[in-house]
């Protein structure tokens, strides 16, 4: 019996010999993934402040046109930051995502003010909000992994300073279940839902 146990035992492969060592990536892995990265920031980072405003405008003076102006303020000041840390890293093509960015917002404007109701277009600019921020913790894990403490350092101040503005336009979807009327106003049409669905919205 022993032998049977012992002979089964030598047979079968060790765990250690499933578990495969961590590749190595190759020496420019890290910077390549952080430009394709930062082409995205500068998307959303454009979407926040272009978007941001105009969807602060629809809303007039009421509190959520207040909080959304503040991502606004903070991404414009952030796009000038992020522009100074890719030219120090030699992404010279990442600021085409700003341009993508504006167009992307110039479409989504064109069709909220036509098919969107206010609420679904204000959670659908917040959802935006939350992509950035997601973008720039992805951005940060990357930094860290390629050594680039000043970048970690730049993108950990972002974070501190955006996730708060993001919480304050969360909270303000209050104003919408106090407010049913305004948030009805917008969306009308057959097509609504469908746009709704394109852009990711609700």
């Amino acid at each position: 019996m022993s032998s049977q146990t012992s002979s089964t035992t030598s047979s079968s492969p060790s765990s250690s010999s499933f578990a495969s060592a961590p590749s190595r990536p190759r020496a420019d892995a890290h910077q390549e993934l952080l430009h394709t990265l930062f082409i995205e920031l500068f998307q959303t980072e454009q979407s926040a402040d272009v978007h941001s405003r105009r969807e602060a405008d629809r809303l007039g003076g009421e509190p959520p046109a207040k909080a959304l102006r503040a991502v606004a303020d903070h991404a414009k000041g952030a796009l000038v930051e992020l522009t100074a840390l890719a030219d120090a890293r030699g992404f010279s093509a990442t600021r085409g995502g700003m341009a993508v960015g504006s167009f992307f917002s110039a479409v989504r404007c064109i069709l909220a003010d036509r098919l969107i109701d206010r609420e679904r277009s204000y959670r659908g600019t917040l959802l935006g909000m939350r992509h950035g921020m997601d973008a720039v913790r992805s951005v940060r894990f990357v930094a860290e992994a390629a050594g680039d403490t000043e970048l970690a350092t730049s993108l950990d101040t972002w974070l501190r300073a955006r996730a708060p503005l993001v919480d304050s336009v969360a909270a303000e979807l209050a104003w919408f279940a106090r407010n049913p009327d305004r948030a009805l106003e917008g969306g009308k049409g057959p097509l609504r839902a469908t746009i709704a669905s394109v852009l990711r919205i609700g």
